[in-house]
């Protein structure tokens, strides 16, 4: 029963993993949006992250994982004479590269840490995990730190129970994983440093276990700082290198221990990863872990194993700092949910089933799910809106146009493509104007527009396009058809409808039923063409 309840899970993870949700800006900004620009030359724009004097993101971790695949497929259309892939294909590739990587390496780590006993029931919980269905098929720094902490206490477990040997191969990728943990995110260490205090004995018993673990976290580390330092600085020489490294972490620990940049971030209580996050992340499954600890006088079994201590151990050195996010504790929730011991209970499985199916499709379908397949359709939805609506009669050489997205996360640039095969030549202007104020937007839109269409363009765009989620009322005072005497008109030309805009909710001022029926109701993220009214009559040409 359990392995098939398993395999309809491996089916639910396949089907988040493809849903074009958007959880997170960093899952594009932190790599799709460096990689895909740099190797297929798409539109991008590269966060402060890697673009300030001291960056503060590695490359080095990011290779396998975006490099490999993106070359790969640029390498087959050019062998087959197409100049690049589609950015559609691009992503879903990537993302079904996540998948796998979750499905293999995470499903396999848990398998080998948890007892035979034990195995099924922590394999399905895992498995059933919405935090599995979709942050882990996520482009997310997060997504790989998870399996770098999984695999790192496979070892540590692996040379622990094997006493007789050195295990020198063990310490080898243990080192790799340990300097490619750390260029991912600072916070690994926090998740292996208590595990890890297990290997002392073996360091004292065998020394060539020590010294093979150092020597080879020494090579990693030159390798590391090598890759950042040449990709942040092409021209750089072996000299350059040794004279003024790259090195990532570092400069990373030294930015995130300033308040006044973490500031800039948000802060939170240092309270917030264990009565927020956690609970965000775990539901029910949390719940019955407290209820075990305060019920029993004694310390839990599954509280004494290495995983729940190098979860809580971590997230305890994680709440010092005052920024802090439900993702940075996504390697707890397999290591959590596998030492979990529940008995049969159709209380438990109904919590459990209901949590993860609308965590699952909230932050896996609708979760800001328009952004992706809007920016995707947007050359053929600006080539047609042109054709359709000022040039029924003619094809241009050139077309231009400025798209303002109000009120969602900001658009991945990459997945513009490469508008080289379309008919004309198109040239994307986009303007992130996040969530500003109404008026503000407007003013912005009306700056763009001219007076009318005519002859004299006076260098505007050929159309100007607002994307915004359909739950804001704040554009119905704009929509079409509007009067004459009005400064401006917007027309619908496409919706997406799986689209939820957590940001939209107000419950203060419009209260919580009408809230709700607004975000949810009228959830979707619409496409207008802003223009004057009347100005759809003159012909420029």
């Amino acid at each position: 029963m359990r392995t098939r309840t398993y395999l309809v899970l491996l089916l639910i993870r396949v089907y988040f993993a493809l849903s074009p949700s958007y959880i997170h800006p960093d899952e594009h900004f932190q790599g799709l949006e460096v990689f895909a620009g740099r190797i297929l030359s798409y539109p991008s724009r590269l966060p402060w992250e890697f673009t300030s004097d001291r960056p503060i993101r590695s490359i080095f971790p990011l290779w396998p994982i975006y490099d490999v695949p993106i070359s790969l497929l640029k390498w087959f259309y050019t062998e087959t004479g197409t100049r690049s892939p589609p950015a559609d294909l691009v992503y879903y590739v990537v993302r079904g590269g996540m998948f796998l990587l979750s499905f293999v390496l995470e499903d396999w780590a848990v398998y080998e840490l948890v007892p035979p006993r034990q195995r099924k029931v922590a394999m399905v919980l895992v498995a059933s995990s919405y935090v599995t269905w979709t942050h882990q098929t996520h482009t997310f720094s997060n997504s790989l730190e998870t399996l770098l902490v999984a695999w790192g206490l496979v070892l540590i477990h692996r040379i622990t129970s094997n006493k007789r040997h050195s295990s020198l191969f063990s310490f080898a990728v243990l080192s790799f994983i340990s300097v490619a943990g750390v260029f991912n995110r600072i916070t690994f260490p926090a998740f292996l440093v208590i595990p890890g205090l297990q290997l002392l004995p073996h360091f004292w018993r065998k020394p060539l276990s020590l010294l093979t673990f150092v020597g080879f976290g020494i090579l990693f580390l030159c390798l590391a700082i090598f890759v950042d330092t040449t990709f942040y600085n092409p021209s750089a020489t072996f000299r350059d290198v040794l004279h003024s490294p790259v090195i990532t972490p570092l400069n990373n620990l030294l930015y995130n221990t300033d308040s006044s940049n973490l500031a800039l971030h948000g802060l939170h209580p240092h309270y917030n990863h264990f009565l927020v996050n956690l609970p965000q992340l775990l539901g029910p499954a949390l719940v019955v872990m407290v209820s075990q600890v305060y019920k029993l006088r004694s310390i839990p079994s599954w509280l004494k194993n290495a995983r729940a201590a190098s979860a809580l151990s971590a997230t305890a050195m994680l709440s010092i700092f005052p920024h802090q996010e439900s993702r940075f504790l996504m390697p707890c929730v397999p290591l959590l949910l596998s030492c979990l011991q529940i008995r049969r209970s159709r209380l438990f499985l109904a919590a459990w089933v209901i949590f993860n199916a609308a965590m699952g499709f909230l932050m896996g379908v609708y979760h800001q799910g328009g952004v992706v397949p809007t920016q995707l359709a947007m050359p053929s939805i600006i080539t047609s809106t042109i054709e359709t609506w000022y040039l029924p009669s003619k094809q241009p050489q050139s077309l231009s146009a400025t798209v303002l997205w109000w009120k969602t996360y900001s658009p991945p640039l990459w997945l513009l493509g490469d508008n080289s095969t379309l008919p004309v030549n198109l040239a994307i202007g986009t303007r992130d104007l996040m969530g500003r104020p109404g008026p503000e937007m407007v003013a912005e839109l009306e700056n763009i527009l001219p007076s009318c269409r005519s002859k004299n363009w006076g260098g505007k765009p050929d159309a100007v396009l607002v994307v915004a989620p359909t739950s804001v009322t704040y554009l119905d005072q704009f929509l079409a058809p509007q009067e004459p005497q009005s400064s401006l008109e917007l027309l619908e030309l496409w919706s997406y409808r799986n689209h939820i805009n957590l940001d939209d909710l107000d419950f203060g001022e419009d209260g919580v039923l009408p809230t709700l029926k607004r975000v949810i109701g009228r959830r979707g993220l619409g496409v207008w063409l802003a223009q004057r009214p009347g100005c759809r009559s003159a012909d420029p040409y």
